[in-house]
């Protein structure tokens, strides 16, 4: 590898192989390394090292492992008493790796308050679809009379899930598919869902902040577990107002 100095701490650049750096001697922003390819080895191996691909188009790939990180723990979602309405009502229908084409790009494209642009460019696109073929990257979908309207993505390995990004073109889809998402992933045993940046909308519906630490001993473990690899489609989720 070789590497470039900025803002006091070393950034390398990645090599042919899939080495990366330690990402617990990154600094608290989470920058940790750049260049190398989105090939499927190297985003696997970067995942199950808690770092994440994460760049804006003219710039090289730039890959991240910030402190702290967001999860959420299956069994702690929060609902409220407003969104607890929508999710009575059942005026979504929710599937599994049904459209994760669509998911991604709607994800890619769909405008975003303060946002200009996308981070998820043509060329990630085609890398996690690639991971989705594979068996490694889930789409969860919601519809609405056939349409849809609201979506996630991520990466499956061992009982850990990596979200990457959602979209709703109504009030609540996105929100009911994590909803989803979360009730399925509890039932499987998983450990937490990796929401990777904290922000105020995910730590209201009941994710949690971790120092990095905490998290990448918490993925050494969960990694090591049997996952689901393969199709989704099977997977099948309800709400249950118990739940």
């Amino acid at each position: 590898m070789a590497s470039m100095f900025d803002k006091d701490y070393y950034i390398s650049q990645l090599g042919a192989d899939h080495i990366f750096p330690n990402p617990r001697n990154a600094s608290d922003e989470g920058l940790l390394a750049f260049g190398g390819d989105l090939s499927p080895g190297r985003i696997l191996t970067a995942y199950r090292k808690g770092i994440f691909p994460w760049y804006s188009k003219g710039d090289p790939i730039l890959w991240w492992s910030p402190n702290p990180r967001l999860l959420l723990y299956p069994l702690q979602f929060k609902v409220s008493k407003s969104f607890r309405k929508t999710l009575k009502s059942n005026r979504f229908e929710v599937k599994f790796d049904t459209n994760f084409t669509d998911v991604i790009r709607a994800c890619a494209y769909t405008p975003r308050e303060g946002q200009s642009g996308t981070w998820i460019l043509p060329q990630m696109q085609e890398a996690y679809l690639e991971l989705h073929r594979q068996g490694f990257a889930h789409s969860v979908e919601s519809y609405i009379d056939g349409k849809l309207v609201g979506g996630l993505y991520g990466i499956s390995i061992g009982k850990a899930f990596f979200g990457e990004s959602m979209f709703s073109h109504v009030s609540d889809a996105s929100k009911v598919v994590f909803k989803a998402l979360s009730d399925v992933l509890a039932l499987r045993g998983y450990d937490f869902i990796d929401c990777q940046i904290p922000t105020e909308h995910l730590k209201s519906l009941g994710a949690v902040v971790v120092c990095r630490d905490e998290f990448l001993d918490l993925l050494k473990a969960t990694i090591k577990k049997p996952g689901d690899l393969g199709s989704w489609q099977h997977f099948k989720w309800e709400y249950n107002d118990a739940g």
